[in-house]
């Protein structure tokens, strides 16, 4: 075990040795790989911060059932049991609604009563409310459940028109997947850019150490002890420029909070973008490290083959 260590110390500094002599260039490539990072870096951010406020939010979504003109009020009535037995189970709170009262609450809300009562005959229909408890807003199985007992409802007789509300939250559900399935396709092919410039740079130092390596070998020196500081350099970029972009974002965040505070309170909310948590932050360090760990190994095991 102690040998293990001692190569893979001794690799790591050979990596620095590599760097220090030629900072400019590392710091470069440093950059490049930061900026090919920082995009997906930040969608990760955003969308962490949007998750849990789309997951917050709960509503208890109205199914507004409305009977057909000249229905008697006691066949409207008797489709209460009905309705109880297709939500049994939904935690459903059922109200009927009499034509009378539905008028009187739009003359309520709309303040035309002079304008309603020259109608003369009441138009409007007998109606159920039903609300329903405990629909999560980003849940596409919720909403179709609802649009499902919708559906069943619409079959019922005398039922002219079912109005259901959750069609917002399909569009919710639907845009947030489209987001992540957009973040996941720009990471790919960023990612792709930054092991191609860790496989170049790799590429670069093997050009101009392969007489090292020649002797190396002449003296017995094993594939993986050659190897090891390459790896341990694409890392270190890797890791460096991770570093990198994670700062560039966090810097972001305060002018983008400026605006986004400002559009917040337009809804009376103190809503504000925050960095990545410690465990995120780790994670996409391991992940940048890893692409160029990735890079430097397709590089090795490339060159490395020609020059024997």
């Amino acid at each position: 075990m102690n040998i293990w260590f001692r190569q893979h110390r001794f690799a790591f500094g050979a990596a620095l040795a590599t760097v220090r002599k030629a900072p400019g260039s590392f710091l470069f490539n440093v950059v490049v790989v930061a900026v090919a990072l920082a995009l997906p870096f930040a969608g990760v951010t955003l969308l962490e911060n949007v998750r849990p406020l789309s997951e917050q939010l709960s509503v208890d979504p109205e199914i507004s059932l409305f009977m057909k003109p000249g229905v008697p009020r006691e066949n409207a009535q008797a489709l209460a049991p009905q309705l109880q037995q297709l939500l049994a189970g939904n935690h459903a709170k059922i109200s009927f609604v009499p034509r009378e009262q539905a008028l009187d609450s739009l003359k309520e809300k709309s303040g035309l009563d002079d304008v309603i009562d020259t109608l003369g005959d009441n138009p409007l229909p007998d109606s159920y409310v039903m609300k329903l408890d405990g629909f999560a807003a980003t849940s596409s199985a919720e909403a179709a459940r609802v649009d499902l007992l919708a559906d069943h409802m619409r079959q019922l007789p005398g039922v002219d028109s079912v109005q259901v509300d959750s069609a917002w939250v399909k569009r919710l559900a639907a845009m947030l997947g489209v987001l992540r399935l957009a973040l996941l396709l720009l990471a790919v092919t960023l990612g792709v850019v930054v092991i191609a410039v860790v496989f170049n740079t790799v590429r670069l130092q093997v050009l101009t150490q392969r007489e090292e390596i020649a002797v190396s070998k002449l003296l017995g020196a094993t594939d993986n002890f050659i190897h090891r500081p390459f790896y341990y350099t694409g890392a270190l970029l890797g890791l460096a420029a991770g570093a990198v972009a994670l700062g560039g974002v966090s810097l972001a965040l305060r002018p983008l909070n400026t605006a986004v505070g400002e559009f917040a309170r337009l809804y009376a909310s103190d809503f504000q973008l925050s960095a990545l948590p410690p465990l995120g932050v780790a994670g996409l360090l391991a992940i940048s490290a890893g692409l160029g760990l990735v890079g430097a190994l397709l590089s090795v095991q490339r060159h490395l083959a020609r020059l024997k």
